[in-house]
């Protein structure tokens, strides 16, 4: 199979799904390194048809790549199904993306203030995936687009990359706190 013809049936298969559930919502096809993604601002899901490949490879269980995509796709819809939720959430964001954009990174893993600014901003992320994969169970129930397997496999994986994150930059936020003398935030 070319490339080309891998893209377009990856495509149709996120097209196809989005339509099981009969959910309106455009699609973009993008080259930015991430996998598939909803943009909750100009209410679209982005897919880069080469990383969700290579993500799919990078489990540890093998699962077909048709159903992986499709798991995604629920996966991103559940966001969608979210987006209220997200846009209240805008103002935060904005706040912390400015503080990134201000501070070199060496600094935001240095100071306690602005580390606290990176742990806020893990436990949102993480609080948005949980209840994109509860909207995503949901969907799925209802429409019945994968085996549950394989679903409960790639949102493990999905969501422990996100924890792993959060637990590192914890780690060391209690390093900091710990040999600073200062209490931790709550």
């Amino acid at each position: 199979m070319t490339e080309r013809t891998k893209n377009k049936s990856i495509k149709q298969l996120i097209q196809s799904t989005v339509a099981a559930v009969q959910m309106d919502i455009r699609l973009k096809p993008d080259s930015s390194g991430v996998n598939m993604s909803y943009n909750f601002i100009l209410d679209y899901v982005g897919f880069d048809t080469q990383r969700l490949q290579q993500a799919r490879n990078e489990m540890q269980t093998h699962i077909p790549l048709h159903e992986y995509i499709k798991i995604l796709t629920l996966h991103e819809l559940g966001h969608a199904v979210d987006r209220e939720a997200l846009m209240d959430s805008l103002p935060r964001t904005m706040e912390i993306y400015e503080m990134k954009k201000k501070h070199p990174f060496h600094q935001q893993y240095e100071n306690l203030e602005l580390l606290e600014m990176i742990i806020e901003e893990h436990k949102m992320n993480i609080l948005f995936e949980e209840t994109a994969w509860i909207n995503a169970e949901e969907l799925n129930r209802i429409y019945r687009i994968v085996d549950w397997h394989s679903f409960e496999k790639v949102k493990t994986h999905s969501l422990s990359t996100y924890q792993e994150l959060y637990e590192q930059d914890l780690a060391l936020y209690d390093r900091l706190v710990a040999e600073s003398g200062e209490p931790a935030a709550s």
